[in-house]
């Protein structure tokens, strides 16, 4: 019963936080679409800064931005902050309950000296609090003031981060340390930044005073950095499900990629919206990105000569090595502890299903180290290499 509660756990905080998630991407994009599509005319109401007209749902909608407040204030308004905390605080959970809770699977490389449960959390929980800090730093610091060079150091200082954690972590562990690291960022904009800078502009413009413009550069420049990050956070969290992104040698690079690609794409909408030139340059840059990324994946994690991809093989070894190294978990019956059923449905207990599954494994345990998850049965590459070897000959059958 315990594990039964364990998996719906599991699941349920999942579907919250990608429900959250929706919620704040949605909401976010629709706010940055519609304040770069306002438009200024005569005879708009004072203190308003622009308009624009839109159609949804069989009805039309006509959005004013004021710049101070007007002259009656509402008796509600809708302060969006608690889709970026809820998004943040279901994935926080679902980081405790997936990985921190099953680090020795998910986070931990048995190749990393010292690496234990205990030091890879530690290490988890401070680098999310340092580098959000150090994050921050930057951005109160001169450089707010040129957002070319901000962009840049930012970009260097997350390349890097992503670098270091592979030193740490497993690859898996590593993808999920950057997505977790970029959200906490984003939502430290919306709570450090954004929210208390606009109840300060809010309450100034009550009074009837006039707002510090430092406080609405500062919040729509966070807002900025949100919109540009959005699509590589998703990524990331996506990517710990694809071994190509996250359990190859060149794991950190494809992540600075994807920072590249992921913002290029976001400019391309962003200048759409302003109703200014469609730079159709960034879709190049994009497809170069993604061009690279694929390079980089199919660089193998375990090599074979041709001598050895035409040397004999002995299949009583192959045989073994998954049932000694895999069939703990990709069992009918799995017996790893706190396992329901085996991963994705593949079961490896016979010679068929083995060959079944030849091109699964050859991807999961020789092209990238994605299984067994943290090396937790410590495969040699000695034995990847015989998997190689059987699967460059075209996974034949025993007896053939």
């Amino acid at each position: 019963m315990e594990l039964i509660l364990m998996q719906w756990l599991d699941m349920s905080i999942r579907w919250f936080h990608v429900i959250a998630g929706i919620a704040w991407i949605g909401s976010s994009f629709y706010f940055v679409h519609l304040d770069l599509s306002l438009k200024p005319r005569d005879g708009l109401p004072k203190g308003a800064a622009g308009e624009t007209w839109q159609v949804h749902g069989g009805g039309f909608y006509h959005m004013v931005k004021y710049l101070v407040a007007p002259a009656a204030m509402p008796d509600e308004l809708t302060w969006f902050k608690w889709e970026a905390y809820a998004t943040w605080l279901s994935g926080m959970a679902l980081m405790v309950v997936v990985y921190y809770m099953a680090a020795e699977l998910y986070m931990i490389d048995p190749a990393i000296p010292d690496s234990s449960v205990k030091n890879v959390i530690l290490v988890s929980v401070v680098q999310l609090v340092v580098a959000t800090g150090f994050y921050h730093i930057f951005c109160q610091s001169r450089l707010r003031n040129h957002d070319a060079v901000l962009t840049l150091i930012l970009f260097v200082f997350l390349s890097l981060l992503a670098y270091l954690y592979t030193l740490v972590l497993s690859g898996r562990g590593a993808f999920m340390q950057m997505g977790a690291l970029i959200g906490t960022i984003m939502v430290s904009n919306v709570f450090s930044v954004i929210i208390p800078n606009q109840r300060k502009v809010f309450a100034a413009l009550l009074a009837g005073e006039q707002p510090d413009p430092a406080l609405g550069g500062a919040a729509k420049q966070s807002s900025m950095h949100n919109n540009y990050l959005t699509l590589p956070v998703v990524f990331t969290m996506i990517g710990t499900h694809y071994p190509l992104a996250f359990a190859g040698p060149w794991n950190w690079l494809i992540i600075s990629i994807v920072l590249i690609v992921g913002a290029v794409i976001r400019h391309f909408f962003n200048q759409r919206h302003k109703g200014e030139a469609s730079p159709w340059w960034t879709w190049a840059v994009a497809a170069a990105g993604m061009a690279a990324m694929v390079w980089l994946s199919a660089q193998p994690a375990v090599e074979i000569t041709e001598v050895e991809a035409k040397g004999e093989m002995d299949m009583a070894e192959v045989e073994s090595i998954i049932a000694s190294r895999c069939a703990m978990c990709h069992a009918a019956e799995p017996l790893w502890e706190g396992m329901a059923s085996p991963p994705k449905g593949v079961v490896l207990e016979s010679q068929a299903q083995i060959r079944l599954y030849a091109e699964a494994i050859g991807l999961q345990a020789v092209h990238t180290r994605a299984m067994p998850p943290g090396n937790i049965t410590e495969i040699p590459d000695e034995e990847r290499r015989q998997l190689a070897v059987w699967i460059a000959a075209g996974a034949p059958g025993w007896g053939e």
